[in-house]
């Protein structure tokens, strides 16, 4: 609070206390020093000539107190802004000012020494919004790499004319697929013919003939017997593999068509190296002999039960008649399994999604030949229905025969031809779908 003027009294020892009620003021004394009152900065100058004691109100005022109650009656309680000085000529901070951090000058780190990165700039890669960029940008690489090579593995297959001329079975249900693997040599080198046993026989042969029908039903593969002996159109009757020598996949599909009524609709042919290729391309298969098989022509020796399998052993596997109890007709079930065991593979999450896996798959489609007009689409149906062969939903079965040297059974083959014709795959009985084509009765 503010001094106030001691009193000279009035007099009679009583203190004067009329300068706090607006009294008058007793006369000043003469011999005590006049007391100014402080001015605060930018107060304007008393007039010339004017006493501020001789205005009693400006003593009366009660100065404000800050909170706290320290007195401010020597400092200013809202300095006047002082005029900008130019950057260069700034030594200290103008008042009002906040002053910077220290060590935080353009091209410092933290420290304030030059040319030493600031820890904040680098948790600025680390913010939630760079992260997901960065995630993005790695996702997007990724499905392309997918998409690239999922587009190229068929554009790597090579497109052959499969439609014979002529008359052929009208358009049915469902898709229809013949499934060629030849014992071409085409390609492989004398090293690598000595390697997968494959000899050097001339010609082009089919060691594999399957029809695949998928459609409304449960998709069917159909064995066909290479061994089949049928009317070849322009060569008589002779084992249907002969057709594939002798006029190539447009005799071959006349063949089939005019001896069963089935319409094909596509065409799939694979080679000896291709299917070494495509085995290693998805990383292996799964083989599960049910004896243990060793056979020097074939090159193939293995054990009893379930194992891994290269696409050097997948090959002799497949080729493999001579350990098999059956023959030629165990064979088409071996073969069965590995191709099977390939789209499987080709189908699997794991196999779609690397594109590195998808990529050597591209590579190994080179030793793949399709059919002329067949769509990505439609190639991916083939694969895909295979997948479900391997897996054992789907039905694997053999032409009916009636004896071992691969005649047909007139009456339960017709029922079976009729059967995929119309697309009821689900109608047909198991007494009539065995791996071999022979009766259960036979093998039991």
């Amino acid at each position: 609070m503010a001094d106030r003027p001691k009193s000279s009294g009035n007099g009679d020892g009583t203190p004067d206390y009329d300068w706090i009620y607006g009294g008058r003021r007793s006369a000043p004394d003469p011999t005590r020093p006049v007391r100014r009152p402080s001015r605060r900065p930018g107060d304007a100058e008393p007039a010339e000539g004017t006493d501020p004691e001789a205005n009693p109100e400006a003593t009366r005022v009660l100065p404000t107190m800050p909170p706290g109650g320290s007195d401010r009656r020597s400092r200013p309680s809202t300095p006047p802004p002082a005029p900008a000085r130019p950057a260069s000529q700034r030594a200290l901070p103008a008042p009002g000012e906040i002053a910077p951090t220290p060590g935080a000058g353009r091209g410092s780190g933290k420290s304030g020494r030059p040319g030493v990165p600031s820890p904040l700039g680098a948790r600025k890669w680390l913010r939630p919004r760079r992260i997901l960029l960065i995630v993005l940008v790695l996702v997007i690489v990724w499905v392309g790499a997918i998409v690239w090579a999922g587009l190229s593995f068929p554009h790597s297959m090579t497109r052959v004319a499969f439609e014979p001329a002529g008359a052929r079975p009208a358009d049915q249900p469902g898709t229809t697929y013949l499934v060629v693997a030849s014992d071409s040599r085409k390609g492989l080198t004398k090293a690598q013919r000595k390697k997968l046993s494959t000899g050097d026989a001339g010609g082009q042969r089919t060691d594999t003939i399957k029809l695949l029908h998928t459609g409304g039903g449960k998709s069917l593969l159909l064995t066909i017997p290479r061994d089949s002996y049928v009317p070849i159109p322009g060569h008589g009757s002779s084992k249907i593999n002969a057709a594939f020598a002798w006029g190539g996949p447009k005799l071959l599909v006349k063949t089939i068509e005019q001896n069963t009524g089935i319409r094909i609709d596509g065409y799939v042919e694979i080679g000896m190296g291709g299917l070494v290729n495509l085995v290693d391309g998805v990383g292996g298969i799964t083989i599960c002999p049910k004896t243990a098989m060793n056979d020097k022509l074939a090159g193939l020796h293995v054990k009893k039960g379930c194992q891994q399998a290269d696409g050097v052993k997948a090959l002799a596997y497949s080729r493999s008649r001579h350990a098999q109890k059956l023959g030629d007709l165990g064979r088409g079930e071996a073969q069965t399994e590995v191709i099977g065991q390939i789209g499987h593979k080709v189908a699997t999450v794991g196999t779609l999604l690397n594109p590195f896996r998808l990529h050597s798959l591209s590579d190994a489609a080179s030793g793949i030949s399709v059919g002329k007009g067949m769509s990505t689409l439609q190639i991916a149906k083939f694969a895909w229905a295979f997948k479900g062969v391997a897996g054992g939903s789907e039905l694997t079965c053999g032409v009916p025969i009636s004896d071992m040297y691969i005649h047909w059974d007139p009456v339960r083959s017709k029922k079976m031809f009729n059967y995929i014709k119309a697309d009821k795959t689900d109608d047909i009985p198991a007494s009539l779908c065995t791996p071999s084509g022979l009766p259960k009765s036979v093998t039991g």
